[in-house]
């Protein structure tokens, strides 16, 4: 390191601020303090050894303070020891000390005069100072103002003899701080204050207790304000986490606002148009590529999205970037290129207002300025120092139009005009003729009645704006997916369903690929678009393709769990982040499904692992919020039967699930049934955003009427004393899912033990086709298309036959016991020649043409899956063949020749 002279020479001959303090005082900095940041612990030290007795003291030490911490922030900064995070992390803390220890004093002073302000319980309050912009995210620059809001806890009066309102003792407080900061003395000043931000602005009241907070965000905030509060962060005070809780949900949405997009390009529209008038073009912070535009860049996603990701509510600007960048909102190399400029950005504003501790972020005029402002970043001129600044600014710049440019204006499109009501019917015709419309007059009255319609005239003047703008997108994006009519019917379903909220139409308006994503998947199914229908926030899915690939459930699984630890305390807010992490899962197999991605025996694979995943946090978060739970981890295991046991779940499939406990210890029934009960609710029940799972519990021993929860040593005994033959059918799909792993084993080996039970043949398959029959008068189909389920020939007659080979079989042949999936099962009976060749073969396909079949209807919305007799004839008869060679044929049984059963 440079002698300490040294360093400060290099100080003074970049900064006039410097040489200014150190003609002053030329022993400001004690030799050999240089070689470290000057620490937090310093400054609340030396200031508390001044003592200040008065506001004169509390002044002195405080400007004396700031006047050592500049100097050796410039000194340590131009000689190239402090990197950018050392000297915004030292300034703020500068700014923290000198607010805690001048409140404490100015508040006790204040005290002295009026009485201790006390809150309805007698307890003692404190200001909250509330830090914002720079200094709530901990990036303060070196010489900047200090945005702050001074909150107090509630209203009342002092216990004084000169009593006073608890509103005008905190007035009080706030004046004398705010001139103990900026008051001009021959010190100098500690920092500017800039009191704007509060509510109401320059207008408003200096101080403003939580209540008056709270109803300013709810009736008067502004969107210009939820950006502002990002940062904010309470500095003092003992009841912050109030503050917390009032201003989070004015910042963060509880669902995706896309409208944040056009509240921010207004806003640096003003900002620009204000460049401009002051021609201050060459400004870094506020010009085109500046600060300004990286902190927009970020927050923008912040704002749209940090009602649903906690991990995006940091302050720190780079901080930010980084959890944008994680979740693939910005590209890759946008972390690297952003930061670095605006790394650079931040380290030239410094050297700027290093010259003469001058809030400025503009470039210097005077040529001697310019070559020092070069020197002291390492250029060998200025114009040099200005080829680097311009390539940072083009790359910021890039980047923020990529985002706030916005889709080109509707009001060039005829069609928009087309489209209103009350105009001209020929030219709309025309252009949605030309578009391919069949019945172009349908086609403008339903676009028409839409917008026409009063809830949408009732929107406000911006919704219904985005709205005008999004029609003739609408009607042109469904014109390119066939068939256009219904492509369109169903768009205008969503519209209608997205109803007032805006920010859904917004993100539609400045998304296109969005738009386009939306009516190729709605042109391909009628389910789909009722899912998005239901669930608007999943449009946010189809901005970026490139998060549509198979999902990586580990990695998706800490991600849950990292976002169920932010809303810890807050059950209601883990309920919906589990509804909504199986909806938007769900939603990118969906889109992966139809894109012809995925086998229906992979999607089911992912559904079913989705499932497991939520039900093993839905068991931790249940258990621990258990208040009689008598151990860490529950000897409590989840049994899935049925299509979850058996990996063939659907989108919208119920789970067939079961209970079972192992424990010895004294009140644990009761435990596990108050578990039970509770974890079925959290599956169940309904929330702000819908259900997470129908659940299906009769598969429990003595099914309805039975206990909920069972010790295994119950349901062993049931089990190989009680239980019907269709419940040992059942137990051939079954599975352990989540909770113990050690139970879930033992439920594994008494499984296999009571399906490898020798049974009596004639007994058995007799049993098993009395209880296909009474499945079949339970689903009666009047109709005349085949079920491709219920019906003789169709998918239950193949799940029947696969049981019976199991229960038959497994006394002598392991493998059967296997959940391998009914194909698999047929596959391996033939091998074993339980089945004669190629009944088993040709029923294995018949049973996964079926299942495509099936949910092929599904998809097409379709309440039944059925289809003309003739469409599966040949699948039907290699079924039937199976089943009369495994079960054999009785009269009831027979399939019928056409035609419905």
């Amino acid at each position: 390191m440079p002698p300490h002279a040294a360093l400060l020479d290099t100080a003074a001959g970049f900064s006039r601020y410097a040489a200014r303090l150190l003609a002053r005082a030329p022993d400001l900095v004690p030799s050999g303090s240089l070689a470290a940041p000057y620490a937090r612990e310093r400054m609340e030290t030396e200031l508390g050894a001044a003592a200040p007795a008065d506001e004169a003291a509390l002044k002195r030490a405080l400007r004396q303070l700031r006047a050592r911490v500049m100097l050796h922030v410039m000194a340590r900064d131009l000689a190239g020891l402090a990197p950018l995070g050392e000297v915004v992390s030292t300034v703020t803390a500068l700014a923290e000390v000198a607010i805690e220890f001048g409140l404490e004093l100015v508040d006790s002073w204040t005290a002295r005069q009026f009485g201790e302000p006390l809150d309805a319980n007698g307890r003692r309050q404190r200001l909250i100072v509330v830090g914002m912009g720079k200094l709530g995210g901990g990036e303060l620059n070196v010489s900047s103002d200090i945005d702050l809001i001074f909150v107090y806890p509630e209203d009342g009066e002092t216990t004084g003899e000169r009593s006073v309102s608890v509103h005008e003792y905190f007035t009080r407080v706030g004046r004398r701080l705010i001139n103990a900061l900026s008051d001009p003395t021959e010190d100098g000043f500690v920092f500017r204050v800039d009191m704007r931000l509060r509510p109401y602005g320059e207008s408003g009241p200096l101080v403003v207790s939580l209540d008056m907070l709270e109803e300013y965000f709810t009736v008067h905030g502004r969107a210009w304000e939820r950006y502002a509060w990002v940062k904010a962060r309470a500095l003092t005070g003992d009841r912050s986490a109030e503050l917390d809780a009032l201003a989070m949900p004015f910042v963060y949405r509880r669902h995706l606002d896309f409208s944040a997009i056009q509240s921010m390009r207004e806003l640096h529209d003003q900002i620009a148009a204000e460049v401009r008038r002051r021609d201050i073009t060459d400004n870094i912070k506020l010009g085109r590529g500046g600060i300004r535009e990286v902190e927009f860049t970020v927050q923008v996603f912040q704002l749209i999205r940090g009602g649903r990701e906690p991990g995006l509510r940091v302050r720190p600007t780079l901080d930010a970037l980084r959890a944008v960048v994680e979740r693939g909102l910005l590209p890759a190399g946008a972390q690297t290129e952003l930061g670095e400029a605006y790394a650079f950005l931040r380290t030239l504003e410094h050297r700027l207002q290093y010259l003469d501790d001058a809030q400025t972020q503009e470039l210097p005029v005077d040529p001697a300025d310019r070559d020092r402002l070069a020197a002291s970043l390492g250029f060998r001129d200025f114009d040099a120092l200005l080829t680097r600044l311009d390539t940072h600014r083009t790359v910021v710049a890039g980047h923020f139009e990529a985002i706030f440019a916005g889709p080109a204006p509707a009001s060039r499109d005829p069609l928009a005009d087309a489209l209103r009501p009350g105009a001209d019917d020929a030219a709309g015709l025309d252009i949605l003729e030309d578009l391919g419309f069949e019945r172009p007059p349908e086609v403008l009255a339903k676009v028409r009645t839409l917008s026409g319609s009063s809830r949408f005239q009732q929107m406000s003047a911006s919704a219904r704006g985005r709205l005008d703008d999004l029609l003739p997108r609408l009607v042109r994006s469904a014109a390119r997916h066939s068939p256009a009519s219904s492509t369109l019917d169903r768009l205008l379903d969503i519209v209608e369903s997205i109803g007032r909220r805006e920010s859904y139409l917004a993100l539609l308006v400045e998304y296109p690929q969005a738009l386009d994503a939306v009516a190729r998947l709605v042109s391909l199914s009628g389910w789909a678009c009722d899912y998005l229908a239901r669930h608007p926030m999943l449009l946010d899915e189809l901005i970026d393709p490139r998060q549509l690939v198979e999902p990586d459930w580990p990695r998706l699984d800490a991600e849950l769990a990292t976002a169920l630890a932010h809303e810890a305390g807050n059950a209601e807010g883990q309920m919906d982040l589990l509804r909504q992490f199986r909806h938007i899962q769900t939603f990118r197999l969906l889109a992966l499904d139809l894109a012809g991605v995925l086998t229906l025996e992979r999607l089911s694979d992912h559904l079913s692992d989705l499932a497991c995943l939520l039900l093993r946090h839905c068991l931790r978060l249940t258990w621990e919020r258990l208040p009689s739970r008598h151990r860490d981890d529950p000897l409590f295991a989840v049994i899935a039967y049925g299509k979850l046991g058996g990996k063939e779940l659907g989108y919208e499939s119920d789970l067939d699930i079961i209970f079972l406990f192992d424990d010895e210890a004294p009140g644990a029934s009761e435990n596990y049934a108050r578990l039970a009960q509770r974890m079925n609710g959290m599956l169940n029940s309904y929330t702000g955003a819908g259900i997470l799972y129908e659940t299906d519990l009769r598969l429990r021993p003595d099914g309805a009427s039975g206990l909920l929860v069972r010790r295994l040593e119950a349901f062993a005994e049931y089990q190989r004393r009680s239980a019907w033959t269709w419940e040992h059918q059942a137990l051939t799909r079954a599975r352990y899912v989540a909770g113990d792993a050690t139970l879930g084993a033992a439920f594994e080996t008494l499984r296999v033990e009571i399906l490898r039970k020798p049974r009596e043949l004639d007994a058995l398959r007799e049993e098993v086709r009395e209880m296909r029959r009474r499945m079949r008068d339970g689903h009666p189909n009047t109709s005349e298309l085949f079920d491709i389920k219920h019906d003789p020939g169709g998918i239950v007659d193949v799940e029947f036959v696969v049981q019976f080979l199991v229960l038959a079989h497994a006394s002598r042949h392991a493998a059967l016991t296997g959940n391998i999936g009914n194909i698999g099962l047929l596959h391996l009976a033939q091998s074993l020649e339980l089945v004669a060749a190629p009944l088993g073969a040709r029923a294995a396909d018949a049973y996964r043409i079926f299942r495509r079949q099936q949910h092929a209807l599904r998809l097409r919305g379709d309440r039944y899956a059925r289809v003309p007799p003739e469409a599966l004839a040949r699948e039907r008869s290699a079924v039937a063949a199976l089943w009369d060679s495994v079960l054999g044929a009785s009269r009831a049984d027979r399939l019928p020749s056409s035609g419905n059963t």
